[in-house]
């Protein structure tokens, strides 16, 4: 072959696969949206255009004329939520990589030109990394590997994201709830604090009663003072993770609902546990991948154990006069595995992936020790619960009804209707967070059930 038909194939060669791989119309996010649909049934969009992201602001303005229910709010932030858009760029990054993987380096081409007295010594070489060709499906398939393990991470990120804003509207909900019982005990000490005030200057009392009861209002207070901050504080959260604005002429305050959903007739039973780590397990299913993509390293590093340099191609040289012709060749460039056999490049590819399967094996043993926990977390919370709502309360309101009777046959003081009144206070704001814990419970289920971990 004479060296213009050698730069001509290898020109050819290249152009050929430099075509093997090309960007995908959705980049890799259609599978992510169909499985977030699947498993949480909520929409997400990666708007790239100014049309698709005016469609999103408009759906998210839409759910906000209302207020949110908790799925609405999930379905807020898995639009709005600006870090997670960030995240799905992820993709865009991977992919790059992808497609860089399917195609050839450049070839590389050296020149050397030198002359004195009329002689020349030139010499013109055009070469080609014969491993990196060799290697090319190794590469490629590592990097669809890792591009599959990206779209993972973004599904974790959404459920992480579904997670926490679940998590917080629950929180924000239950601080609204309970801010108006501890505004009730706040009131009922207050009076009975200016009642007490009234009988030690009358005469009536003496001043430990009054102390006492000064000390039941500042409680109270106190107590007030927390659950408002405690408001404002879980509002603020759900907001950062709605991605809503305080900015003038930005998103609406998000309205919430009054109280949180009532507790259902009874819990779920415990899930398929080797099924929902087989099938579902996102944490898993990288790890799987991650495995796939170290056998396949190991596989490389073993080819090329003995030789990981090889460059070939064309050659021309000239040693004379300029009137001398060319002489045409082939150049050959490698290691000598004289110093470095390799086998220290291939022990290491070895300990890496004995050390990513012994992470993998304990990484099952921990999702299903994880489901069984979040379920007893579950199954207790309903239990408590329930007993608040349906022992606590009941016991409380008959004694509020019982003392408010006596009060009027003048058997009990006003100051001992008050108690009642702030116990049954208590007992309320002791519900709301039992309820909140029971759906933050199963929130924390159905997470693990996906594999989302803090």
């Amino acid at each position: 072959m004479t060296i213009a038909g050698a730069r001509a194939a290898a020109f050819m060669l290249l152009a050929a696969c430099s075509g093997c791989a090309e960007f995908s119309h959705d980049g890799g996010f259609d599978a992510v949206a169909q499985k977030t649909r699947a498993q949480l049934g909520k929409d997400v969009s990666w708007p790239r255009t100014e049309g698709e992201r005016a469609k999103s602001a408009t759906r998210v303005a839409e759910l906000l004329l209302h207020p949110l229910s908790m799925d609405d709010a999930v379905q807020v932030a898995l639009l709005n939520n600006r870090e997670l858009q960030a995240s799905f760029e992820e993709l865009g990054i991977s992919e790059a990589d992808l497609v860089e993987s399917g195609r050839l380096p450049n070839p590389r081409f050296d020149f050397r030109h030198a002359s004195a007295a009329g002689q020349y010594d030139i010499e013109e070489t055009l070469s080609l990394n014969v491993v990196a060709l060799l290697t090319l499906s190794y590469r490629h398939e590592t990097q669809r590997s890792r591009f599959a393990q990206t779209q993972a991470y973004i599904q974790d990120r959404i459920s992480q994201l579904a997670k926490q804003t679940r998590e917080a509207y629950i929180a924000a909900v239950a601080a609204h709830a309970a801010l108006a019982y501890h505004e009730q005990a706040s009131t009922a000490a207050a009076v009975g604090a200016e009642l007490a005030r009234r009988m030690v200057a009358a005469g009536h009392w003496n001043r430990i009663d009054r102390a006492r009861e000064q000390s039941f209002e500042i409680d109270a207070q106190q107590a007030l003072r927390r659950a408002r901050l405690a408001e404002t504080a879980n509002r603020e959260i759900l907001i950062r993770l709605l991605g809503l604005s305080d900015a003038a002429g930005a998103d609406p305050a998000p309205q919430l609902a009054e109280r949180l959903a009532d507790l259902p007739p009874s819990i779920e039973p415990l899930p398929d546990v080797e099924q929902a780590i087989l099938e579902q397990r996102v944490d898993l299913q990288i790890q799987r991948l991650k495995l796939d993509e170290l056998a396949r390293s190991l596989d490389l590093t073993q080819s090329t154990r003995f030789v990981n340099v090889l460059e070939v191609g064309p050659t021309r040289v000239k040693q004379g006069a300029a009137r001398d012709s060319y002489e045409s060749g082939i150049v050959f460039s490698f290691e000598v595995p004289i110093f470095d056999s390799g086998a220290a490049r291939v022990r290491r590819a070895e300990s890496i992936y004995a050390q990513a399967v012994e992470h993998f094996a304990q990484a099952a043993i921990d999702a299903r020790s994880q489901i069984r926990q979040s379920y007893a977390n579950y199954q207790a919370a309903f239990e408590l619960a329930v007993r608040q709502r349906d022992e606590v309360l009941p016991l409380r309101q008959s004694i509020v009804a019982d003392d408010l009777l006596r009060y009027n046959a003048s058997l009990i003081s006003i100051f001992e209707l008050l108690s009642s009144a702030r116990d049954r206070a208590a007992g309320m704001d002791g519900y709301i967070q039992s309820a909140r814990d029971f759906w933050i419970a199963k929130s924390e289920l159905d997470a693990s059930l996906l594999g989302t971990t803090p």
